[in-house]
């Protein structure tokens, strides 16, 4: 394998181990998850390519046929490919830390994604702080389209992202409508971002990625596959501070994001439909069973998590106002040189905490206005950019 020279304006070697370890391992590996916040990403794809143990600390670690795979996929991965072909793409790598990273990702812990591939002219991150996603049946009726296309259209015009997985029916209306009311709108794939797919919606693509966002954690040439998408929906319900389901049968895959959208403890909300029609089912259902909340229209959706979006972007910006620093992130704002800059291990160690913990806290603080990466690592912001925008370091 082949890594890019650690050049100035180049990926850390974080990124890049992050970058690396999309292309091997499977998403959502919990194990691999506990490992990266133990030691980091740039460790553990050494000891991956070494042959060296990937027992984490409570001594668990992954089945040795499983290792064994990721290893053969290692030695053949060319670092250098891996990252120049998604530039040429247009394709940007998003890892933990790095300001356009969603920080409420975060609450997937071990599940969370090693790293995100993004492709489209808005930051997902500001995307995703004022945000719903929509969900249901790809084979939807007449009646679910124009419910979604309506619903999406009119929350766009109240500045709120329709988030959804790029599919047939009501995702697909879903992002047509959050584009014609003139607002973002982002496509969680669950394949690389050069596959387009489904075939059938390569110009929708072509219009979420214009005036959108196209997100995966897929690198480029992964093949879609029937469990990538119901590992994908748990990226949809936590990028977003609630999920509509607006169409979907009993068996729908919606009822799979509206599973991780309750486990998130984030708003769920179902339309209702015709009682005679079977892919109204599962909304009927989830509101049977009181775990959504009926909604018919934007206002009742703004009414819903209107205020979860105000307090994500409570100054109108997208970082969090000084208050709502939890200590480990004051810790780290410490740990960060106010001159030439440092590397995340360095601020880890400074703030008696681990890498993953630093880079999530550095993406916090970067997004507040309080730090910024530079050629030479992480260092203070100035004091007059935080000033001007109402932020006091602490």
């Amino acid at each position: 394998m082949t890594s890019p020279a650690a050049d100035s304006g180049e990926p850390s070697h974080e990124a890049v181990a992050r970058a690396c370890l999309t292309a091997v391992v499977p998403p959502a590996d919990p194990l691999l998850g506990a490992l990266l916040a133990e030691r980091g990403a740039a460790a553990v794809w050494r000891a991956l390519l070494a042959g060296e143990s990937l027992r984490s600390g409570t001594g668990d670690a992954p089945d040795p046929a499983r290792v064994e795979r990721w290893r053969s996929r290692a030695a053949a991965l060319d670092a250098e490919t891996l990252l120049t072909s998604a530039a040429d793409l247009g394709v940007r790598l998003v890892t933990p830390g790095d300001p356009e990273w969603p920080v409420q990702l975060d609450q997937l812990a071990e599940n969370r994604p090693y790293a995100l591939w993004v492709r489209g002219t808005h930051d997902l991150r500001n995307a995703c702080l004022r945000s719903v996603a929509m969900v249901g049946s790809r084979a939807a009726t007449g009646y679910g389209l124009h419910v979604a296309g309506e619903l999406a259209c009119a929350l766009a015009e109240r500045s709120w992202c329709a988030v959804s997985g790029g599919a047939y029916g009501i995702d697909a209306a879903s992002h047509r409508g959050a584009l014609a009311g003139g607002a973002p709108t982002v496509a969680v794939l669950a394949c690389g971002l050069d596959m387009n797919y489904p075939r059938g919606h390569e110009n929708l693509f072509g219009d979420v990625c214009a005036r959108g966002t196209l997100v995966s954690e897929h690198p480029l040439g992964t093949r879609p596959t029937r469990h990538g998408f119901l590992v994908r929906n748990r990226l949809i319900a936590a990028l977003t501070p609630g999920t509509i389901v607006v169409e979907a049968g009993r068996r729908s895959g919606a009822l799979n994001t509206a599973k991780h959208t309750l486990e998130l403890c984030r708003a769920l909300m179902a339309v209702p439909g015709p009682i005679t029609s079977a892919l109204s089912a599962g909304c009927h259902q989830l509101l049977r069973d009181h775990r959504a909340v009926c909604v018919t229209g934007a206002d009742d959706v703004a009414e819903l998590v209107g205020h979860i979006g105000a307090d994500l972007r409570s100054d109108g910006t997208a970082g969090p106002p000084p208050t709502q620093l939890d200590d480990e992130a004051r810790r780290v704002l410490a740990g960060v040189p106010r001159g030439s800059g440092a590397g995340a291990a360095t601020i880890a160690l400074a703030a008696e905490t681990g890498i993953d913990s630093a880079l999530r806290c550095l993406g916090l603080l970067a997004a507040a206005g309080f730090v910024e990466r530079g050629p030479a690592g992480w260092r203070r912001s100035d004091a007059s950019r935080a000033q001007a925008t109402g932020r006091v370091p602490l």
